[in-house]
């Protein structure tokens, strides 16, 4: 059964983990760089190796949740990000610090949203959606939490004792994680009512729905980490001074964390695909309004809120669409496969737009984004029109 002690638990396990995990690099890059004599292209391709590496393994652990359940696989992966950070700490050469970054990318999908996501659709079946929707509130905000810590620790102890505290973090999500329950819907043993069919459920619908839900998620999560990655450096490019460019990204988190708690508080009647497009319609309305950046303020600030919206709801429906289009027995196996695409996209992203910003400039880099984010919604519009609940 899924009880608002299990939400909350994994609401904080995702904050810790996200932040250890996710947004290290983000704190701790140019000083590992420093320290270790190597370029930032070099540094940061660690953390790219770890997103591969969520890839190549995403199908299997989702399998491995499908049939043990979540409480042993995101137990194992609290003890595997211990394990990458103390290593990452460690390292000197490059085998260790890419050994590192690979056991932490392992770590990372058997830990983070769809680990927990899967964790939850084995405990509640349908009943998961809004939950999913529940936990993603706290991850949201791990950035904001734990750049500050790391900074903090990392100005006392150097980024390596700093990464060993984190390996203390990632500890103290053992007993999260553990506390999860075995139970399965299909037993009994979840919550809610038996779910009803599948809306893909015949073999033409279901690779309708498989191949246009991985596009999506493959280009929203493309865009993610190149705009995690370069946000205000498009910003500056187009000429908002660096310090404003700052201040308006913030808006992303706040657009983001907003977004979500206005559908835990109100999304409970609207039918995930119906929400998935209308979160990407956002998608080329932002990046369009952010070529304007350098002319007005008010168009970089519409950029930043206006993407943190549409992410921040896309999140979720990436986690619930699922649920309604497949059986949600073999939810975890199943994204496991679909996702494995959007975490090659992910590492490949910040390279890619450095690339293009360098050859043709941000404005090249966000009308590209423009035009995926027609892609997506066009992709969202084809699985609501396709698959939306039937009347009544």
């Amino acid at each position: 059964m899924i009880t608002r002690w299990l939400v909350l638990r994994l609401g904080l396990s995702q904050l810790v983990c996200w932040g250890i995990s996710y947004y290290l690099i983000g704190v701790f890059g140019p000083r590992i760089a420093a320290d270790l004599g190597w370029s930032t292209t070099l540094t940061y391709a660690g953390f790219s190796g770890a997103l591969a590496t969520m890839g190549l393994v995403s199908g299997r652990v989702g399998g491995w949740i499908d049939r043990h359940g979540g409480r042993r696989v995101m137990s194992a992966g609290s003890l595997l990000l211990a394990a990458g950070c103390v290593i990452l700490a460690l390292s000197h050469g490059l085998l260790t610090y890419f050994a590192a970054w690979a056991i932490l990318g392992i770590a990372m999908r058997m830990t983070l949203y769809e680990a927990a996501f899967a964790s939850l659709a084995r405990i509640g079946g349908t009943a998961a959606r809004r939950p999913i929707a529940q936990i993603t509130l706290l991850g949201g905000l791990a950035s904001s939490v734990f750049w500050p810590i790391g900074h903090a620790l990392a100005g006392m102890l150097d980024w390596r004792g700093a990464v060993l505290a984190y390996a203390v973090f990632a500890l103290a999500t053992l007993p999260l994680h553990w506390a999860m329950p075995d139970a399965s819907f299909r037993d009994g043993g979840g919550s809610g009512p038996k779910p009803p069919p599948p809306r893909a459920a015949d073999d033409s619908a279901f690779r309708q729905a498989t191949i246009l839900y991985a596009l999506v998620t493959t280009i929203v999560a493309f865009l993610n980490s190149a705009n995690s990655a370069h946000m205000i450096g498009l910003m500056t490019g187009l000429g908002v001074s660096s310090g404003l460019a700052v201040s308006l990204s913030t808006l992303r988190g706040i657009g983001q964390t907003g977004a979500r708690l206005c559908e835990v508080l109100f999304g409970a009647r609207l039918d995930p695909l119906a929400l998935g497009t209308l979160a990407a319609v956002l998608l080329p309305l932002c990046f369009l309004a952010g070529l304007a950046s350098g002319v007005s303020p008010f168009a970089a600030a519409a950029f930043a809120l206006g993407y943190g919206i549409s992410n921040g709801l896309l999140t979720i429906v990436r986690g619930t669409q699922p649920l309604v289009l497949f059986d949600p027995a073999t939810y975890g196996a199943l994204v496991g496969r679909l996702t494995a695409p959007a975490f090659f996209a992910s590492a490949l992203a910040p390279v890619s737009y450095a690339a293009l910003i360098d050859f043709a400039g941000p404005g090249a880099a966000l009308s590209l984004s423009a035009a995926l984010g027609l892609v997506a919604l066009a992709g969202s519009a084809a699985l609501w029109f396709r698959f939306r609940a039937p009347p009544g």
